[in-house]
C-alpha cells in the first residue's frame, strides 16, 4: 500500500481514501459496470505460480491453457534472487501468502493448482471494481443470501485485483490474469450482524501496481472453508452502459 503524501496527515489520507471508495461506484456506473453480474459461475479456480527467478517460465510453451468455465489466476512470486530476478518487476509477495495458505512452498520454476468448485446452493457471490483514480481502485466482494451451512463456519474470502494480459504478451503462449493486489478477509458464520443481514460483504480501496493498465484490470473473488476447499468463485467483466 502506498504511503501518505508528505503534505497530508495519515488521518487526512485515509479520510480521502474513504471518500474515494464511496465515489468510485457512482462515477464508474456512468461509464461501465465492472462486476460479475450475469457472468457464469466458475466451475474451477486455476492458479498458475511462477518463480520470479525462472526467466523462461513465462514463455514456456507447456503452460496450462484455461478451459471453459475456469477462473484463472497468474501469480509471480519472489525467488532467491530478489530484485535481480528476471521477473522481479511483476513479482508480488501476495503470492507467497497464497501459497502459505495452501501449505505449499515457492516452486523452483512453476506449478499449477486446480480447485474444483461444487458451488453453494441458493446463494451468490458478487465481485465488482470501480474506476482507477489517483493510483487506487475500489473493489468489493459479497456473498448473499447466506446458506444455512454458513452457521458456525469460519470461511475466508479472497479478492484479487488482476491485469488481463492477452496471449503473446512478453512471449506468453497463453492469456494471463496477473495478480496485482490481494485482499483476504475472514468471515465468521457466528457473527450476529452478518447472520441477521444474511450476507457477508467487504469493500476496499486497493492500490494499482505501477505499470498496470487500468483498462485491463478486473477482480476475481472466491470463498473457501477452513480446510481450504473453494466453495464458490466469481469474476468481474466490464460492460459499457448505454
Amino acid at each position: 500500500m502506498k504511503s501518505p503524501p508528505s503534505h497530508l496527515s495519515t488521518l487526512q489520507f485515509w479520510q480521502g481514501l474513504s471518500t474515494l471508495a464511496l465515489l468510485i461506484p457512482a462515477v464508474a456506473g456512468a461509464q461501465a459496470v465492472c462486476a460479475s453480474d450475469g457472468q457464469p459461475r466458475p466451475v474451477a479456480l486455476v492458479e498458475r505460480f511462477i518463480n520470479a527467478d525462472c526467466e523462461g517460465c513465462w514463455r514456456d510453451p507447456g503452460a496450462r491453457h484455461a478451459k471453459a468455465g475456469e477462473a484463472v489466476l497468474d501469480w509471480v512470486v519472489p525467488g532467491s534472487k530478489g530484485d535481480d530476478a528476471p521477473l522481479s518487476v511483476v513479482a508480488s509477495r501476495d503470492g507467497l501468502k497464497r501459497l502459505q495458505s495452501m501449505g505449499q512452498g515457492v516452486p523452483p520454476s512453476a506449478s499449477d493448482y486446480i480447485h474444483n468448485i461444487t458451488a453453494l446452493a441458493g446463494t451468490r457471490l458478487r465481485v465488482a471494481r470501480g474506476l482507477a483514480l489517483s493510483g487506487y481502485m475500489g473493489a468489493s466482494i459479497e456473498l448473499k443470501p447466506l446458506p444455512a451451512s454458513a452457521k458456525g463456519q469460519q470461511w475466508t474470502a479472497w479478492l484479487a485485483l488482476v491485469e488481463s494480459l492477452p496471449k503473446g504478451t512478453e512471449g506468453s503462449p497463453v492469456a494471463r490474469n496477473l495478480v496485482r493486489n490481494l485482499v483476504q478477509v475472514d468471515w465468521n458464520g457466528d457473527t450476529d450482524p452478518a447472520m441477521q443481514q444474511q450476507r457477508f460483504f467487504e469493500s476496499r480501496v486497493m492500490s494499482v501496481a505501477a505499470g498496470a493498465k487500468p483498462e485491463r484490470l478486473s477482480v476475481i473473488g472466491w470463498v473457501q472453508d477452513s480446510k481450504g476447499k473453494v466453495l464458490v468463485a466469481a469474476q468481474s467483466r466490464c460492460v459499457p452502459t448505454r
